[in-house]
């Protein structure tokens, strides 16, 4: 009611006259207000509902004014990513095999959470140094290559993973369900245990973003990051140039190194 007593506030006609072009005014004002997109297309909400309401409970024939188009776009946050030294102070307090195995592959391969729960035990190809993805997000599968830090870490689980029928990598350990897969949420409960230990604000999502602003900033090809993380579109991994700041300013530099030596010359 607070909201539509604002806007009926605000108008200067009456409230069957309001037409497209007078909702886009009023956006304007709640914009200049700085309300929040968020909060602007809960007023639109509102006011939609409003002259909704009109037609079909009051039966009054009236056109709704605010189209469905007219709604802002919510700004989605940036990746969030570990700096080295976070990197660090994580893995020192992850002593456990299986644990460190897990995280050190999301780390590395820039796995999800969900798809390191599918991992079979055939899908590790440690001779050729790559895991077959073939749970991936969309259903479609990927090849990811394993590094030596992971590698050692995976071999170290392998040797004591417990004997079991079970085709999945990764296995309960205590309790009633061991033997069987280990659970999105019990990864999830993991990393929340370790990033207490560390003193950090972590989460298992944050690994693979990690993973991304890491090898942009060694100059990998955004191409390359896209094969390996499973993005179906180049704009999803281009958000990570915009926190991956490393990148930018060392191409800055080189640019401009380039542009002074031609200046001299000239």
């Amino acid at each position: 009611m607070s909201t539509l007593r604002r806007f009926v506030l605000w108008l200067d006609v009456p409230v069957e006259k309001v037409s497209n072009k007078k909702i886009l005014q009023y956006i304007d004002v709640l914009l200049d207000h700085r309300l929040k997109p968020k909060t602007i297309n809960c007023h639109l909400d509102s006011i939609r509902g409003f002259y909704e309401y009109l037609r079909d409970v009051e039966d009054i024939p009236i056109a709704n004014p605010v189209k469905r188009g007219y709604a802002l776009r919510l700004s989605r946050p940036l990746p969030r990513y570990l700096r080295d030294e976070e990197v660090g102070k994580l893995f020192d307090v992850i002593r456990k095999p299986r644990d460190r195995a897990i995280f050190k592959l999301m780390l590395r391969c820039g796995l999800r959470v969900e798809e390191v729960t599918e991992l079979t035990v055939k899908a590790v190809d440690l001779k050729r140094r790559k895991i077959i993805v073939e749970q991936g997000k969309g259903g479609k599968g990927r090849v990811v290559y394993i590094s030596n830090d992971a590698f050692d870490a995976l071999v170290l689980y392998l040797r004591v993973r417990p004997l079991s029928r079970a085709k999945k990598l990764f296995l309960v350990e205590k309790g009633p369900y061991s033997g069987k897969a280990i659970s999105v949420r019990g990864i999830q409960k993991r990393i929340e245990h370790y990033a207490r230990k560390a003193g950090l604000k972590v989460s298992s999502h944050q690994l693979r973003h990690t993973m991304a602003t890491q090898m942009l900033n060694a100059d990998a090809d955004l191409v390359t990051i896209q094969d390996l993380l499973g993005h179906s579109r180049i704009k999803t991994t281009q958000r990570y140039c915009k926190v991956s700041n490393l990148k930018v300013q060392r191409d800055y530099f080189k640019a401009m190194d380039v542009v002074m030596q031609r200046s001299a010359q000239g």
